[in-house]
């Protein structure tokens, strides 16, 4: 049987041989990383070493690498009513983008009536000046913006939107998870004052996420409280074996970072030009700077999820849009967001690629779309 090409990394990727040794070798240990004998010591000292690897890819100092069960529990840890900076009062409301996933639509911990969304342009930006407006009307907010957005590849200007957060007295969450690995990311050069990371969308196990928060950062009270597992701020025995893949997917992603965006990129504007001569094609967030590896598409008459059973009896696992929401029958909320038509979002497909992705995978793919693409054309 040929084998398949898999173009769905975004979703979540394959684990790195890096990621699998380290979790091997942490399987092997019996301690508890909290018990104070030779053995928890020894668990302890493999959660530490991946905290510094998280920390040292994202600029930020270790003890404020905070692991969680997964980026949405790390959402859900960040946006907390009353947290505080450096300097001024306690946050009292929500501010997130329109394009937001989902776990950071919920809210947090803050009530609905606190909440509000920030629009965003047609290219799937945020919109600075409706930002700004939002800012202006109310008590410091919490602030919560993407750094990529996982549909469209979008990259949002974090830095920008972190001074107008800032000048009004906010404070800013970047949920960081596609971005890591992809393109360059530090939490100090992005102005953010907490990001939010995913250990399988970079090679590392499922189940494991990680909050990162800037120095002097106070008021952030934990979801699960009983222990004093990471000082507090997140109970529960730590998942050894996850963590120790976490980091390890951490270094060797920041490693390897320069080369396999370039990569991508070519092999990203390639899937692209094919893609765009067939069927009158179109790309969503076209001249927009966007991950390197993300492309969201769609033609007049295609549905999605016809394109997705087409690509995958191709041998090409593709999906419609966010692993979270693409088994529901409903138009993406992002393309809604941006402005496009349910019908034309219902018909979006998403493909995206990652570092062992080749020239033949692309080759395969575009000759799906080609066989996808006439279907159409005939009907």
């Amino acid at each position: 049987m040929p084998s398949r090409v898999y173009l769905d990394w975004n979703a979540t990727t394959p684990l790195r041989t890096e990621a699998r040794t380290a979790m091997l070798a942490a399987w092997d240990l019996v301690g508890n990383p909290s018990s104070v004998h030779a053995e928890g010591r020894e668990a302890r000292r493999l959660v530490e070493e991946a905290r510094a690897a998280l920390a040292a890819a994202v600029g930020a100092l270790p003890r404020n690498v905070v692991f969680t069960s997964a980026g949405t529990e790390a959402n859900a840890l960040a946006l907390s009513p009353g947290l505080r900076g450096s300097s001024g009062g306690p946050v009292e409301r929500l501010l997130v983008s329109a394009i937001e996933h989902a776990s950071v639509l919920a809210g947090g911990r803050f009530q609905a009536d606190a909440i509000g969304q920030i629009r965003v342009t047609g290219s799937g930006v945020v919109d600075h000046d409706h930002l700004r407006a939002l800012l202006d009307d109310g008590p410091p907010a919490l602030v919560s913006i993407m750094a990529a957005n996982n549909e469209t590849g979008a990259v949002q200007p974090v830095a920008e939107a972190a001074r107008i957060v800032h000048e009004a007295g906010g404070l800013l969450h970047v949920d960081a998870i596609q971005a890591l690995g992809k393109i360059p990311f530090d939490i100090k050069t992005a102005g953010a004052d907490l990001a939010t990371f995913s250990a399988h969308k970079i090679g590392g196990p499922k189940g494991i996420g990680a909050l990162v928060v800037a120095e002097g950062l106070a008021g952030l009270q934990p979801v699960l409280r009983g222990g004093g597992q990471e000082l507090g701020r997140r109970a529960g025995t730590e998942s050894v074996a996850g963590i120790a893949g976490f980091g390890a997917a951490a270094k060797a992603a920041l490693q390897a970072l320069p080369e396999d965006a370039e990569r991508m990129a070519t092999l990203r504007d390639r899937l692209e030009n094919g893609i765009r001569a067939i069927a009158g094609a179109t790309i969503f967030s076209d001249g927009t700077k966007r991950l390197p590896n993300t492309v969201l598409f769609t033609a007049p008459g295609l549905k999605a999820e016809t394109a997705v059973i087409g690509f995958d009896l191709e041998g090409v696992a593709v999906s419609s849009g966010s692993a979270c929401s693409s088994g529901k029958v409903q138009p993406s909320h992002v393309l809604s967001a941006m402005g496009y038509d349910p019908t034309v979002a219902q018909g979006a497909v998403r493909l995206s690629l990652g570092w062992s992705t080749g020239p033949e995978d692309i080759n395969v793919a575009l000759e799906a779309w080609r066989k996808l693409g006439n279907n159409l054309l005939k009907g």
